[in-house]
């Protein structure tokens, strides 16, 4: 873990109530743009990935853009004991944050027929629906004891699910499925924290333009920047709302879908181009 110190002026002002947050999958895509939109916003900022030398990279940037701190952790999520460190040392300096988002994630295409793949389905599970449990844990606690405490009553846990959770694609069973399982699992936790102080946010991406997608060979219908897909998730986010498909019209798109006889689904898609096989 490396902390890059904020710059701050020295002339005396009102004291500044600054936004604490804490991100996974932060090094690249998603995860990248939301650090940028929050140290834009003068946020202190903890940044977790697998790559060491993407979150050095990432925290000067975000200290030149405006951020107040940067504290990188160079973990995977599902190194459960690791990021649990990561969690009680980012509090230990920068205090309980306001916004947790969840949002590192794996995908790959994955065939059930192939035992080569099982691997690959346990690597999408673990990260995707196993690693945003491991996130949100061990701030629950402090955030709710702080929200108790009458210090706020805003705080926020961000589940980054997708709409691919929504119906199951082909060649994406592993993917799909940890995404259907992160939005159930998002929902059970918005109702046990009813009443705590702290909402729960599920968000559901279309298609983003992320190296995530970038291999994708087939058509994505609305797909987004990454910046312009992260300006409307913080607006949902702001919002305090419980549940969002960005952008709106995959949310119609999924739903229409889901209405779909199987019957009529399966012929759809049943030769639709899916995702390259691969290892993680």
């Amino acid at each position: 873990m490396k902390t890059q110190p904020a710059h701050h002026n020295t002339g005396a002002t009102a004291p500044v109530v600054v936004p604490k947050v804490f991100l996974t999958g932060a090094s690249s895509g998603l995860g990248e743009a939301f650090a940028q939109h929050y140290a834009a916003r003068g946020a202190v900022i903890g940044l977790v990935a697998r790559r060491e030398d993407k979150l050095q990279s990432l925290a000067q940037s975000l200290l030149k853009l405006g951020a107040r701190g940067v504290h990188t952790y160079a973990c995977d999520v599902t190194d459960v004991p690791r990021l649990r460190e990561a969690a009680t040392q980012f509090m230990q300096q920068a205090g309980v944050p306001d916004v947790v988002i969840a949002n590192a994630g794996v995908s790959v295409g994955t065939l059930t027929e192939y035992a080569e793949d099982f691997d690959a389905f346990a690597k999408v599970m673990q990260t995707n629906v196993l690693g945003m449990v491991a996130t949100f844990q061990p701030f629950i606690a402090p955030m709710r004891e702080r929200a108790q405490s009458g210090q706020q009553d805003n705080l926020r846990l961000v589940g980054i699910a997708s709409v691919a959770g929504i119906r199951g694609l082909p060649g994406s069973g592993a993917y799909s499925a940890s995404k259907a399982a992160a939005i159930s699992y998002l929902e059970s936790l918005r109702v046990d924290l009813r009443g705590s102080g702290i909402k729960v946010c599920t968000i559901c991406p279309g298609y983003v333009a992320t190296p995530m997608t970038a291999i994708n060979p087939y058509r994505m219908p609305f797909i987004l920047p990454a910046e312009e897909a992260t300006r409307r998730m913080l607006r949902v986010i702001d919002a305090g709302k419980s549940y969002a498909v960005v952008p709106w019209q995959m949310g119609l798109v999924a739903k229409l879908l889901r209405l779909l006889p199987n019957a009529l689904f399966d012929r759809l898609f049943a030769n639709v181009k899916r995702k390259p096989r691969g290892l993680i």
